[in-house]
């Protein structure tokens, strides 16, 4: 489909338009994915986000030995070795990065890049329980990254260009939305590698672009002449799912298994909610992004995002799930062991788990696994 060419083709690109960017006086803002930082905030600045979710590189992994032991989750250990590099493109143009701090795994990156690095690292810390005191912690966090983007910037965030920002987000998310729930029938009209592609474009690309580029990929998808599909349906779920981490979708595709649908902490972007836009704009963003969205597996108690897996699970009419999280990421290793059992009673369905540390000597075992369980869907009755 010529949208989503043309969105590879702005990815491929992003680099050298980023640099363009940063020539003409506009800040590059870097944050760390997963839900809680608004990019609405870094727009309403005047300033460029871009998210560091980039991958599945294990020689990222192994330069970050020289820095924190290997007890660290993997895609952070990843970043770090990305950004001590000295030479990783993309930590190379920005101007500050932002760490929500979630768990131990983003705190050693937010010490290891702000000691050893020159880079303006900025954390604010998220709390691990929805409530009143959660939600008001949130929010003045959120008061401190205004502050602070005002003050690289320059620029005052004015609830005027708040909402607007917020008016353009909401819109980028109602169209993967729209995307996404297309996956619910009996033939999707998008791959799961081609709609994790745009996800992950959506935290990098520029906004405007992004969103014309989505526009036109919903009315082509509308038109598009459906596929058969014989496979088994799968959701596929975990702790991180990076850009350049393309193992796992491939091996499942290459086995005969077809993703409708997924969920990740880091790497795909919430899409399900809207930001208000008839509150005040920095409660909103923090009524959204904190109390509304699904909490990850760190959160307390963790049932919330059990409960949705099997939501969508029904929804999505799977045939089976596939867990893949990333080595020491402890939270969701903890949830691996008990959900099977919980899917199972509320569904019927089996699960899939699986683990990596980006190593490409994981891949052979991976694939057979992969291709066992898909073999087992296909004899049920």
């Amino acid at each position: 489909m010529e949208a989503i060419r043309h969105i590879r083709s702005l990815l491929a690109s992003r680099l050298s338009a980023l640099n363009q960017e940063k020539l003409k006086g506009k800040k590059i803002i870097g944050y760390i994915p997963g839900g809680y930082f608004p990019e609405e905030l870094v727009l309403a600045a005047g300033a460029v986000p871009v998210c560091m979710i980039r991958g599945g590189d294990h020689s990222a992994v192994e330069t970050a030995i020289a820095y924190v032991d290997r007890w660290l989750d993997t895609f952070y250990r990843a970043q770090i070795g990305y950004g001590v590099s000295g030479v990783d493109p993309y930590y190379k143009v920005l101007d500050a990065l932002f760490v929500p701090i979630t768990d131990a795994n983003n705190r050693a990156l937010s010490d290891v890049l702000a000691y050893h690095t020159p880079l303006d690292v900025f954390p604010f810390g998220i709390p691990h329980t929805k409530s009143e005191d959660g939600y008001g912690y949130y929010l003045h966090g959120l008061t401190k990254v205004k502050a602070k983007l005002e003050q690289i910037t320059g620029n005052d965030i004015t609830d005027e260009r708040l909402a607007k920002a917020i008016e353009q987000c909401n819109r980028e998310r109602e169209l993967l939305k729209e995307i996404s729930l297309m996956r619910k029938s009996d033939n999707p009209p998008i791959a799961s590698k081609d709609f994790v592609m745009i996800n992950h474009a959506s935290m990098i690309v520029e906004k405007t672009t992004m969103i014309e580029n989505l526009d036109s990929l919903v009315r082509e998808l509308r038109n598009a002449k459906p596929g058969v599909h014989d496979r088994p349906r799968l959701m596929l779920t975990g702790s991180t799912l990076a850009m350049g981490d393309h193992k796992i979708v491939e091996l499942i595709e290459s086995a005969g298994g077809n993703v409708v649908v997924e969920d990740f902490a880091e790497g795909i972007k919430p899409y399900w909610n809207t930001v208000p836009e008839n509150d005040a704009p920095l409660n909103a963003l923090a009524k959204t992004y904190f109390m509304d969205r699904v909490a990850p597996a760190w959160f307390r108690p963790g049932s919330e995002r059990l409960d949705y897996l099997i939501r969508l699970a029904r929804d999505y009419s799977v045939n089976g799930v596939v867990w893949y999280h990333l080595m020491y990421r402890e939270s969701y290793k903890m949830q691996s062991y008990y959900f099977p059992e919980m899917l199972r009673k509320e569904t019927g369905l089996t699960m899939l788990t699986l683990e990596s540390d980006y190593d490409p000597a994981e891949t052979g075992q991976m694939s057979t696994r992969i291709e066992t369980y898909i073999e087992s869907i296909r004899r049920q009755p």
